[in-house]
């Protein structure tokens, strides 16, 4: 394994720039990963992940409204994000969290945020009907459950903003793109609520 002296300072420079982490935390993630730029990304992305979570209990209060019009005037979407500071507000990366949150909405039109800003009506509507498939399937009673648990997770992936898949790289879930986004300015980030309007619609 590459130990710290090994890896050269524009390797460092050329990581921290990738994603807005501190030196020896680059250093750390390079060394552990024998100088491999790539998963040195995917290293930090991890902890950076890890520290998101900790600051979860941070008031978020800053921010930003975004919103996205598509070309036509046939589709809307406003959405609040918050942060933790101003200063973090004007930054390009917070700005374009808020833009590609916009456009990804348009686009992917979620039902709320997160699951449990589901509507209890909408949860049970859904279950209910994923219960009466698996019993006209006539699977066996013992794995039903499971499988209802599993068309419910698919559900949310398909409906819930922070659980879709972003539309512009399905790689990742738009969860991670917030995470993403917290890990490298240092603050909370938190997508309070949109809304979509589609004309014609309800």
């Amino acid at each position: 394994m590459a130990t710290v002296k090994e890896i050269p300072a524009k390797l460092v420079a050329e990581l921290r720039a990738r994603t807005g982490a501190g030196m020896m935390d680059c250093k750390k993630a390079l060394e552990e990963t024998a100088g491999d730029l790539e998963k040195a990304v995917d290293v930090l992305r991890r902890t950076g992940a890890a520290k998101a979570d900790k600051r979860a209990g941070r008031e978020a209060s800053e921010g930003l409204i975004g919103s996205y019009v598509h070309h036509d005037g046939r589709i809307g979407v406003l959405v609040e994000v918050n942060c933790e500071t101003d200063f973090v507000a004007r930054t390009d990366d917070f700005r374009t969290l808020v833009k590609e949150l916009a456009l990804h909405i348009a686009s992917a039109k979620p039902l709320a945020v997160r699951t449990e800003d589901l509507s209890p009506e909408v949860v049970e509507r859904e279950r209910k009907v994923y219960e009466a498939q698996v019993v006209e399937q006539k699977k066996p009673e013992h794995i039903r459950g499971k499988i209802i648990e599993g068309m419910m997770k698919k559900f949310y992936e398909e409906h819930v903003l922070l659980e879709q898949k972003f539309v512009k790289d399905d790689t990742r879930t738009v969860g991670d793109l917030v995470r993403e986004v917290a890990a490298k300015t240092g603050e909370k980030v938190h997508v309070r609520r949109f809304v979509r309007f589609e004309r014609g619609g309800n």
